[in-house]
């Protein structure tokens, strides 16, 4: 098993990744939710249909224990679950020393988070995620729900005690989440491991690979890369935007659909392939760009932007985003594979950008 210390400055937790995590960890597990006072535990539909019997009988030991099923979705990350989150824990009489467990993707890992940063000013919580984008989202401490008009809008920095990740739960997710998933590894070796990106690309090439060929050596160095970039910056107030590369205009992409027409390794990969141009033409990158869409694309992603979509609805969203400040878009873009940089970009390079990328899939 695995095991990567994330370092932050009020807190030093594990991260225990392998594909029999939660047997390996179980009395572990058990040992420390014993020590508070009841443990709530958070999950969606899917999750609870495909693997909850498996936390129930590892919980067994445990006198209090409740559960709280949301949406699938992005529909979880909203106001209203998450004021019935609130409602439920409350009525289950959680108390200070109460502890929250978040046994999902990473809607769950954000939303449940979010919960235990609020919930009486902040209780304990564990991350068990059951998804390869969980690789990115339950580690670093970012908590958070939409609003209609931006993605993770209303959010906090708030860390774990631990993250359990069991990459045997991933059998029953769909081709479209794992693509989803892969995405943020993508992004992860784009910005700092260009071997890393190498190997991917040989390793991986049909959308059956990413079921048969372990993931959990890729996902470790993923999740080490966020920890060693969140140990240096914990509140991105400098190289934590990094891993944002992609999210400005992809987070633009969820908002654009109601954060359900296209999942958030979708959005992102569209992000990239923005971000990717926008490189070439500001900064000189040097790098084939269609050697990789060609790569996604036959592990089933979309790589090209789709018809008739409103700049100026996606140029308000990406507005939106948390890295602008002063009404100007700050992109995360790349000097060369593995050095990224952060840049204020003006609307016209905007919605030049814009152009050539919609072009590029009408030609």
């Amino acid at each position: 098993m695995a095991e990567i210390t994330v370092t932050t400055k009020d807190k030093v937790y594990p991260v225990y990744i392998s594909k029999n995590a939660l047997h390996e960890q179980a009395d572990n597990l058990v040992a420390e939710l014993g020590r508070f006072s009841q443990v709530f535990v958070m999950t969606d539909v899917n999750v609870a249909k495909a693997h909850l019997n498996k936390l129930d009988e590892l919980l067994a030991p445990l006198e209090k224990v409740s559960y709280y099923v949301t949406p699938a979705g992005e529909e979880a990350k909203t106001f209203a679950v998450y004021e019935d989150a609130m409602t439920k824990a409350i009525e289950a009489g959680l108390d200070r020393k109460s502890v929250l467990v978040a046994f999902g993707g990473g809607v769950i890992g954000d939303l449940g988070g979010f919960v235990a940063a609020t919930y009486m000013r902040g209780i304990a919580f564990y991350q068990i995620p059951t998804t390869v984008l969980a690789h990115d989202s339950a580690v670093g401490g970012k908590v958070a729900i939409n609003h209609p008009l931006g993605k993770n809008m209303v959010g906090n920095f708030y860390q774990p005690e631990a993250v359990i990740y069991d990459t045997s739960l991933f059998g029953t997710l769909s081709e479209r989440e794992m693509r989803s998933g892969f995405a943020e590894l993508v992004k992860h070796a784009l910005i700092r491991d260009p071997a890393m990106l190498v190997e991917l690309m040989e390793t991986y090439k049909t959308p059956r690979d990413l079921y048969e060929v372990d993931l959990t050596p890729y996902l470790a160095r993923g999740i080490a890369i966020k920890a060693e970039i969140v140990s240096q910056d914990e509140t991105e107030q400098g190289i934590r935007a990094f891993l944002n590369f992609g999210h400005t205009f992809g987070h633009a992409m969820e908002a654009y659909g109601a954060f359900g027409k296209w999942l958030h390794g979708e959005s992102i990969t569209f992000g990239m392939i923005y971000a990717l141009d926008m490189s070439e033409q500001l900064l000189g990158l040097d790098f084939d760009k269609e050697a990789l869409l060609k790569w996604l694309a036959a592990l089933g992603y979309e790589v090209h932007l789709p018809n008739n979509l409103d700049f100026d609805v996606l140029l308000e969203h990406m507005k939106h985003d948390k890295k602008t400040t002063f009404n100007e878009i700050t992109m995360v873009l790349l000097e060369e594979i593995g050095k990224p940089t952060i840049q204020k970009v003006t609307d016209d390079v905007i919605e030049a950008t814009f152009k050539r990328v919609s072009q590029e899939g009408q030609g």
